[in-house]
């Protein structure tokens, strides 16, 4: 070996005394070698150990591609929504009778439809809807029911109330219109129940928009796959209604950039694999001539780069020891 090889810039510590034996030993050595003797070359990575690299590496790219295609489905599903969103929230109304021909209809393309209603609202059948958050500001929304000419009830929420200064309940809930009135809604599905909580008994008030557990607290039947948020009400009530809800934010978020970030990771796995792999593969042929003379023309092009400025303070402080 030449004695400008310098095994400790090019491999780990690990290797650090075996290269320097190395390359102490006398050039007759490589004089007496036989030609045609074969070194390791790349016949390492059949082993059983790099066959388990292999396998973690595969399953580990499998993981990323998993959770990458979970946030294209997510990215795809937001996609959607927004444009479901643009279809249906300025819709010309659609009479109920027509949107929602029988009491438990219910298509997922009808969410954020507009639609007309015309009844009288049923105060004395009006509920409240527990924990609902508006600009952190605990409330309810308020679920009036309005009964059509045909007998059935058709349930609006009418918007949110805060909770009250002394109870757990508003102080105050806008009354709607009296008499008749045509209200203009937005439909929405049927919410599901909450695991672990029930309707507090003998009140106004419920856990969600479950409608099947609505129709139990409304004398008068009811529709059960939709409800409508209110849009606007004629004739206008007398007071100031409750607070309304913003157009839904057509942002698909960050997924598409979570997609890629997974992918990128799943390849950075198989690029460290690689990594790693080189680094043996020039350890373990460390005595082949062609090897040497590599990892030579290797330093000489660091040696040839513009040393950074952390590299030059490291070396103004050891020279100071």
């Amino acid at each position: 070996m030449t004695q400008d090889f310098d095994p400790q810039s090019r491999y780990g510590r690990k290797h650090a005394a075996q290269l320097q034996r190395a390359a102490a030993a006398d050039d007759r050595a490589d004089a007496g070698r036989d030609p045609d003797e074969p070194f390791v070359g790349w016949r390492f990575v059949r082993s059983r150990r790099w066959l388990g690299y292999f396998a973690i590496a595969v399953a580990f790219a499998v993981v990323c591609a998993l959770f990458g295609m979970w946030q294209w489905d997510r990215r795809n599903e937001a996609v959607r929504q927004n444009a479901q969103v643009a279809q249906n929230y300025d819709h010309a109304p659609v009479p109920l009778d027509q949107a929602l021909p029988q009491a438990s209809s219910w298509q997922d393309d009808q969410e954020w439809l507009r639609v007309s209603v015309t009844g009288q609202y049923d105060v004395d059948a009006q509920l409240l809807v527990r924990n609902r958050v508006h600009n952190g500001q605990p409330g309810f929304e308020v679920l009036t029911p309005l009964v059509t000419d045909t007998g059935r009830a058709f349930i609006v929420d009418r918007g949110w109330v805060p909770t009250g200064n002394a109870q757990d309940a508003p102080d105050h809930v806008p009354a709607p219109p009296s008499g008749e009135v045509t209200a203009v809604v937005r439909l929405q599905e049927s919410e599901p129940r909450i695991p672990g909580r029930s309707d507090p008994a003998e009140s106004d008030q419920v856990q969600s928009v479950t409608l099947d557990d609505v129709a139990a607290k409304v004398d008068t039947p009811i529709w059960t796959g939709a409800y409508g948020q209110l849009a606007s009400e004629s004739p206008a009530p007398v007071e100031a209604r409750p607070l309304g809800w913003e157009r839904p934010n057509a942002d698909t978020g960050l997924h598409f950039s979570y997609f890629i970030q997974w992918f990128l990771f799943a390849a950075g796995g198989f690029g460290f694999l690689a990594y790693v792999m080189v680094q043996e593969y020039r350890n373990l042929n460390q005595d082949d001539p062609e090897e040497r003379e590599r990892a030579q023309e290797r330093q000489r092009r660091k040696d040839a780069k513009p040393k950074t400025d952390d590299e030059i303070e490291d070396e103004l402080i050891a020279s100071r020891r």
